[in-house]
C-alpha cells in the first residue's frame, strides 16, 4: 500500500515545534479471534509538541462535521485504543465508553524490544524488524529510522524509528502507515479525544472499570428495564430494530447481548480481556 509522504518536508518541519505531526495507519482486526475475516478502519497517530495521541479517525471527522455544520452528534470508538501520553514517555492515559458513561484511566506501559538486523525495502524506504511481548501477544513490528520518531500504534513505542508495520503473531490485529501529514498547529482533540462530545472524561481505576463493565454486562439494558418498571405494562421499547413489549422479552434481549458480548471479547491486550460469566 502506497505511503503518502514527502521525507524531505518531514524533516523541515521537526524542528517547528508548534506543529502536529500526523501519521494514519490502517488497522485490520478481528473482534472475534475465531473469525477468518478482519474489519477495517484508520487510526491517527498525532505527534505534537508535548504530548502524543492515538485515536480512531472517525472520532475526528465526527468533531469536524459538527463544528463545520453547527451539528452536535456523537460518535463512539469501539477499538479500545484510544489514548495519549507525554512525549518519550510508557505512562498512558486511556480512554474508554462504558454504558453511557465516558471514562479515563492510567497505565504504564514499557515495552522491551528486541532489536533485529533483519531489513526490507518498502517503497523505497529501509525497515528493520523488532519483536516484543506485550498484552499477551506476541508483536512484530518494522520501523524505520529515517523518521526520528519513537513512536507506533497504540502503546507501542521505543524504537529508534517510526513503527511503519505492526501485527501480532496470530494476526488478530494488523496496522500499516498509509499516510503522513504535517499540521501547522498543535491539533486540539479536546471535544472527542479528553471528552467525548460533550461528556468529560471522569477518572477512574482499574477496579471501579471492572465493576462498571461487569455491570453493564450484567444487564445492558438497565435503562430500559428500569422504564419498564415504572410503566402500566403499556411501553415499548425498539432495541436493535426489534420490539420489546415486556420484561420477558426484555431478558430475552439481554441474554442476546451477553452472547454478544462474550463473542466479540477480544481485545488487544488480552491479558486484560474480561472473564464473563456463562
Amino acid at each position: 500500500m502506497k505511503i503518502v509522504f514527502t521525507l524531505s518536508a518531514l524533516f523541515i518541519t521537526i524542528i517547528m515545534q508548534s506543529q502536529t505531526h500526523r501519521f494514519i495507519y490502517q488497522l485490520q482486526y478481528k473482534m472475534d479471534s475465531t473469525e477468518t475475516g478482519h474489519e477495517k478502519l484508520n487510526m491517527i497517530l498525532d505527534i505534537g509538541p508535548r504530548e502524543v495521541k492515538f485515536y480512531g479517525q472517525d472520532l475526528a471527522i465526527r468533531d469536524s462535521l459538527n463544528k463545520k455544520f453547527g451539528m452536535n452528534a456523537s460518535y463512539t470508538d469501539m477499538t479500545g485504543q484510544v489514548v495519549k501520553r507525554k512525549i518519550n514517555s510508557f505512562d498512558n492515559e486511556n480512554y474508554i465508553n462504558i454504558k453511557n458513561g465516558y471514562y479515563s484511566f492510567k497505565t504504564t506501559d514499557k515495552i522491551n524490544w528486541n532489536i533485529s538486523d533483519e531489513t526490507k525495502k518498502t517503497e523505497g524506504y529501509t525497515l528493520q524488524k523488532a519483536t516484543t511481548r506485550f498484552g499477551g501477544r506476541n508483536w512484530t513490528a518494522w520501523f524505520c529510522k529515517d523518521i526520528p520518531f519513537s513512536e507506533g500504534p497504540f502503546k507501542f513505542r521505543g524504537l529508534p524509528g517510526l513503527i511503519f508495520e505492526l501485527s501480532d503473531t496470530k494476526k488478530n490485529f494488523i496496522y500499516n502507515l498509509v499516510k503522513i501529514r504535517k499540521l501547522p498547529d498543535t491539533f486540539s482533540t479536546e471535544d472527542f479525544l479528553e471528552s467525548n462530545f460533550g461528556n468529560k472524561a471522569i477518572p477512574i481505576n482499574e477496579k471501579q472499570k471492572h465493576k462498571l463493565i461487569m455491570e453493564f454486562y450484567n444487564d445492558p439494558f438497565a435503562f430500559e428495564r428500569n422504564n419498564f418498571s415504572k410503566s402500566n405494562n403499556d411501553l415499548k421499547i425498539n432495541i436493535n430494530g426489534k420490539e420489546i413489549r415486556n420484561v420477558d422479552e426484555l431478558n430475552t434481549q439481554t441474554k442476546s447481548m451477553q452472547e454478544v458480548i462474550r463473542k466479540y471479547n477480544n481485545p488487544i491486550e488480552i491479558d486484560k480481556a474480561m472473564h464473563y460469566p456463562q
